[in-house]
């Protein structure tokens, strides 16, 4: 083989894997007409459930799905969840594998194709890399996200509820444009996996509150109570009849740990008011005049 034939069979190598990977999820990669307008995409993740972008569901009732093979089939919706925008669908008679999750975590810079099937046509796909992991970052109704990838790929339309994959076909993440105003995101599968169980479980996610206002605040080393935590967050509102108050909790305290888990920003807070604790008394450690205390707050669910 040439010196110029070399770079020509290790490019050719490459795009044949690439197009192997394409086929490999497409499989797993139906059409979902969930709304008036344009189809969009979903991945086949458990046995006869589908997960799609909860935005590009405009009804309940009268959905269907379109596989790999041609299929059209009636969609049962499960559940939701605004705040990761996943969703979850129950499709009777679906034959189709699930997709396969990538092994380890997505790298910044690895190449990654979006996939998608917005049409009857059949799969589509562009190719990019992993241009960036985040979070958490902050998103609807208060929640907090707690990972995000951000890639280069080009998002057709009809790509939102569509996979992220790494160049052998695995999931890397759900791409969505629903989140960040219009701006495209790939929901990690390890939380996208979650969410979708807990949705096939229960029809949504929980999420909870204790009623406060609060700010970050510096807590000097004399008033740390032989806790670690340099930051802390000062409670300036306590809600009339709020879990917080209920609780306990007080005008001008520092909240350091909710459930055992320090909280040092309202970030950490969110990332903790979720799923189970939700609905549960847990405790909640609080520097009151330089003394710490522990308070049981039952956390309420958000509506």
């Amino acid at each position: 083989m040439t010196a110029t034939e070399q770079p020509t069979a290790g490019l050719q190598a490459l795009s044949n894997g690439m197009a192997d990977a394409v086929a490999s999820i497409g499989a797993a990669l139906v059409m979902v007409e969930g709304r008036p307008r344009q189809a969009a995409s979903g991945v086949v993740y458990a046995e006869g459930l589908v997960l799609t972008a909860d935005h590009v569901l405009e009804r309940e009732e009268d959905i269907k799905i379109q596989t790999h093979d041609g299929q059209v089939l009636a969609a049962q919706f499960v559940g939701r969840d605004p705040a990761s925008d996943l969703a979850v669908l129950r499709v009777a008679g679906l034959s189709s594998a699930p997709a396969q999750t990538a092994s380890g975590e997505a790298r910044v810079g690895q190449l990654a194709l979006a996939v998608g099937r917005p049409s009857a046509e059949g799969v589509q796909a562009s190719l990019g890399v992993v241009s960036a992991i985040g979070g958490p970052v902050r998103v609807g109704k208060g929640a907090m996200l707690e990972r995000y990838l951000r890639t280069d790929a080009t998002p057709y339309p009809g790509f939102s509820g569509g996979p992220l994959v790494d160049i052998s076909g695995a999931v890397l993440g759900i791409t969505t444009t629903g989140l960040a105003r219009g701006v495209t995101m790939a929901i990690p599968a390890a939380i996208a996996w979650r969410v979708a169980d807990t949705l096939a479980h229960q029809g949504k996610i929980k999420r909870g509150f204790l009623g406060i206002s609060s700010q970050p605040v510096h807590i000097p080393a004399a008033q740390r109570a032989g806790r670690q935590e340099e930051e802390g967050l000062l409670i300036m509102r306590v809600e009339d009849g709020a879990p917080a108050q209920q609780g306990g909790m007080l005008l001008g305290d520092i909240l350091v740990a909710l459930d055992n888990h320090p909280v040092q920003d309202p970030d950490d807070l969110q990332a903790l008011l979720t799923g189970e604790r939700v609905g549960q008394a847990v405790p909640v450690m609080v520097l009151r005049g330089g003394v710490l205390q522990t308070l049981q707050v039952t956390i309420a669910e958000r509506s």
